[in-house]
C-alpha cells in the first residue's frame, strides 16, 4: 500500500455509517503519502482498518473509500467486479435494455466515475485522480465484460480541475461516430456524446420520463429546455394531445426534430428554437399561441458552484412562478433542478412560495430523484 492515512479522533463515525468519503480536515496523519490518487488505507485514530481508496493531498475531499476489505486489490478484476454488479443491477431494473446510465459514482461504490451505455458505445466521464490512474484497469473491464464498440472519455466536466486533471473529450478505444443512435422505453434517440451536453444524454431522468407517461395521454404539453426531446417524445408516445417544445440550442433542436421523425413523430410534436424564459413570460400572461395543460420544465445546472446558489434560486422562483401563473386549473407542473447545490428541501420550498406568488393551490403529486 502506497499511503496509510490516519483519522482525527470521532472522524471514523460517518465512514463507519457507509460515507465514503474523508475531508482533509479529517485527517489527523499520512504515512508515506503517494501521488495524487494513489491507493491507501484508511485507518481510525485507534488504527482500526476501515478500507481502502483514493488518496490526494492537495483536495477537500482527500480520501474516497472504494472497498471496506483493507486487503482489497484495486486492479482489473475488482473494477470488473464493481461493474458487473452494476450491471446486474441495472439489468434488474431495466430488463433487456442496453442503453442506460451503467455506473453513477457513489451510488455503484466507484466514486468518481460514471459511465453510460449507448448501446455498444459506452461515455465515461472520470472525476478524480485516482479513477484517472485507473483507467486502464477500467477499459480493460469494461471490454471484458461487454466488448463495447468504442469509449469516449468525456472529461469536460470542471470538477475535475480541483482534482488537477485537465479537461479533455477523447476516443479512449474503438471507434465513436458523431452521432450515436439507441433505444430507450420503445423511443429510438439520436445523441452527439463528443458534442453535447454532459455525455450526450440525461440518462439520469429517464425514470422521471417513464412516470410521465400516464400524465402526458390526452393533454397538450410544453417542453421547456427539452434538448434532444426526451420529454417531448414520451409525450407524443403515450398519447399527448398536442406537444410544444423548445430549447435555445440550434444543435439540440437540430436533434429533437431528428429524433421526432425517427420515431415518425414529425407532424405531432412541433420543436422550436426559442428561449424559455420569454416563452413563460407569454404564458404567464396569457400571450402564448399555444395553451398547455401540462409544462415539463428541466432547466440546466443553473447554480455549478455554491456561490451561484443564492441567484439561481431566484432564477428558478422566477421560471416556476411564471409556469404556475399560466396553468390553469388541473394543470400540470413537471419541473426539475439537476443543481447539486440546491438541497431538496430548498427546491420544495421554493415551488411552494412560487405557488403562492403564482395565486395558485398547488398539490405535490409526486417528488423524485435521478435514475
Amino acid at each position: 500500500m502506497s499511503a496509510l492515512v490516519i483519522l482525527k479522533k470521532h472522524e471514523d463515525k460517518r465512514i463507519i455509517q457507509g460515507h465514503l468519503w474523508a475531508f482533509s480536515n479529517e485527517i489527523q496523519r499520512v504515512e508515506q503519502p503517494g501521488e495524487p490518487g494513489c491507493v491507501a488505507e484508511l485507518r481510525s485514530s485507534e488504527g482500526k482498518p476501515l478500507g481502502v481508496g483514493f488518496y490526494h493531498p492537495h483536495s477537500l475531499i482527500a480520501f474516497r473509500l472504494l472497498d471496506k476489505d483493507p486487503q482489497a486489490v484495486i486492479g482489473r478484476e475488482w473494477f470488473e467486479r464493481k461493474i458487473s454488479d452494476a450491471l446486474a443491477r441495472r439489468g434488474r431494473h431495466y430488463p433487456g435494455s442496453r442503453s442506460f446510465r451503467l455506473c453513477f459514482g457513489e451510488s455503484d461504490g466507484l466514486p468518481g466515475l460514471v459511465i453510460d451505455r449507448y448501446d455498444s458505445i459506452l461515455v465515461l466521464q472520470v472525476l478524480s485522480a485516482g479513477m484517472e490512474r485507473c483507467l486502464g484497469h477500467i477499459e480493460q473491464a469494461l471490454g471484458a465484460l461487454l466488448k463495447p464498440r468504442g469509449i469516449l472519455l468525456k472529461n469536460d466536466v470542471e470538477s475535475r480541475r480541483l482534482e488537477g486533471l485537465p479537461l479533455e473529450v477523447r476516443i479512449l478505444s474503438g471507434e465513436v461516430p458523431e452521432t450515436v443512435e439507441f433505444e430507450e422505453d420503445g423511443i429510438r434517440l439520436a445523441v452527439c456524446p463528443q458534442k453535447g451536453q454532459k455525455t450526450g444524454y440525461f440518462f439520469d431522468q429517464r425514470d422521471n420520463r417513464s412516470f410521465l407517461r400516464p400524465y402526458f395521454k390526452g393533454r397538450r404539453v410544453l417542453d421547456l429546455y427539452c434538448y434532444v426531446g426526451g420529454f417531448a417524445l414520451n409525450a407524443v408516445f403515450a398519447g399527448a394531445a398536442e406537444v410544444l417544445a423548445a430549447d435555445s440550442s440550434a444543435k439540440a433542436v437540430e436533434l429533437a426534430r431528428h429524433n421526432a421523425k425517427l420515431n415518425g413523430f414529425q407532424d405531432k410534436a412541433a420543436i422550436q428554437k426559442e428561449d424559455a424564459a420569454r416563452m413563460l413570460e407569454a404564458f404567464s400572461r396569457g400571450e402564448l399561441p399555444f395553451n398547455p395543460d401540462m409544462v415539463v420544465l428541466d432547466p440546466p445546472n443553473l447554480a455549478p458552484t455554491k456561490k451561484s446558489l443564492a441567484p439561481a434560486l431566484r432564477l428558478y422562483a422566477r421560471l416556476n412562478t411564471m409556469a404556475l401563473s399560466g396553468l390553469k386549473t388541473g394543470g400540470l407542473l413537471a419541473t426539475a433542478s439537476c443543481s447539486h447545490h440546491l438541497p431538496r428541501g430548498m427546491f420544495a420550498e421554493m415551488l411552494r412560495e412560487a405557488a403562492m406568488r403564482a395565486g395558485k393551490t398547488a398539490h405535490l403529486v409526486a417528488l423524485r430523484s435521478q435514475a
